[in-house]
């Protein structure tokens, strides 16, 4: 597949790169400033906040994914990020997954609550971050007419180790046993490329570790 990563310098952005080349796939690389060339991978220098910048990026891909996060004190910015990448693949016709936050979760055992308001698995500190997440969602909810899929990580996203496993939901937060809610960004990635190799068809979805 051609695969085009918007942030894929990123923490997210850069382990979706790596898994996707890995299993053969090309990506483009996109990030506000472009880095060396390597196997499998075009680097692509845009500003992450235009339409036009990012038209040319996504014209010919398969699919692309929108891994970016604003910096502490900006996290309203989401959305003006967000937006443009939904306008580059409705006009490019292409697949887009979003790489969301928890906080539009539901909580596990109080569907009426979503997890950005419940300070169990969202403390105060993060709940600028939860907020801005729920946004996003609802700003690609405002676009039905583009193909995307939005995925939220569980309550606890970290760098770690990839073992290839995960637990795969849809609206609700997931949960291990001893009540933890957590996946590795390496993990994290090898979902994201089995979302692009085989869709599965949900508009929402959300994973955690097995």
């Amino acid at each position: 597949m051609e695969i085009t990563v918007i942030g894929a310098t990123g923490t997210v952005g850069s382990r979706i790169t790596t898994e996707a080349t890995w299993r053969g796939h090309h990506v483009r690389a996109v990030s506000r400033g472009s880095g060396p060339a390597r196997p499998g991978v075009t680097p692509v220098a845009a500003d992450v906040g235009s339409p036009r910048a990012l038209a040319d990026a996504v014209a010919g891909a398969d699919a692309v994914v929108l891994a970016v996060r604003p910096a502490a004190g900006h996290e309203e910015a989401i959305v003006g990020l967000t937006e443009p990448a939904l306008d580059a693949t409705a006009a490019a016709g292409v697949p887009l997954i979003v790489i969301g936050g928890a906080g539009s979760l539901r909580t596990p055992d109080d569907p009426a609550t979503l997890v950005a308001d419940d300070e169990r698995y969202v403390p105060r500190a993060w709940r600028a971050v939860a907020s801005a997440s729920t946004a996003q969602l609802r700003a690609c909810e405002r676009r039905p007419e583009v193909d995307w899929t939005y995925l939220s990580p569980p309550a606890v996203l970290a760098p770690g180790e990839r073992t290839g496993r995960y637990r795969r939901g849809t609206t609700v937060l997931l949960r291990a046993a001893d009540g933890s809610s957590r996946i590795s960004v390496e993990d994290l990635a090898v979902a994201v490329v089995d979302e692009l190799e085989n869709p599965g068809g949900e508009r929402r979805i959300t994973v955690s570790a097995s």
